[in-house]
Order: C-alpha cells, then structure tokens, then sequence
C-alpha cells in the first residue's frame, strides 16, 4: 500500500499530495463536487478540511475518504497492473 505523507488542498478542488516514495504533485477532483456523497464539497471551505486518515486515505468525514493508491494511479498515470505488477505473481504455498 502506497503512503501519502503530505496533503494540502488547493484552489479549484485540487490536492498536493506527496507520498513516501517521492512521487508528489497535483490532482484535480473538481468533476466529483455536487455528486453523491462529494455534496459536501458544495460547501468550498467542507473540501479545504481535508486530513490523512489513520488507514492512508485522504479524508473529509466518515462519508467521504479517498485511497490513496487510486489517486496515486491519477497521479502518475500508471495502471493498476503496472503499479502492482507484483501481486499474483508471488508463489504461494497454501
């Protein structure tokens, strides 16, 4: 699981984050504000009071989390197989 150490909101409905490895940079979640439970952004000031859970995620509220592997797949581009190319492919013995 991919750790974020940093989050700051910016303008516009966008994040900094910065995660473990070094990977940083801006995303844009601006297209999920009025939907479902991302209403609460209808309010500007419910967005900046973002916070890193106890679990990695960002978070806003019980009803509005974020994984922190899904958004650093937005950051960085990379598809979930190439992120975790890794898994599945590990012997197991059962």
């Amino acid at each position: 699981m991919l750790k974020i150490t940093k989050v700051e909101p910016l303008a516009g409905y966008q994040l900094r984050l910065t995660y473990a490895d070094g990977v940083a940079g801006v995303v844009n979640l601006s297209h999920w504000v009025g939907k479902g439970v991302f209403r609460l952004w209808n309010d500007p000031q419910a967005f900046t009071r973002v916070t890193l859970g106890s679990g990695g995620e960002v978070h806003w509220s019980d009803e509005v989390q974020l994984c922190a592997d899904a958004l650093y797949l937005e950051l960085t581009g990379k598809s979930a197989d190439e992120l975790f190319s890794k898994l599945g492919k590990t012997p197991v013995n059962a």
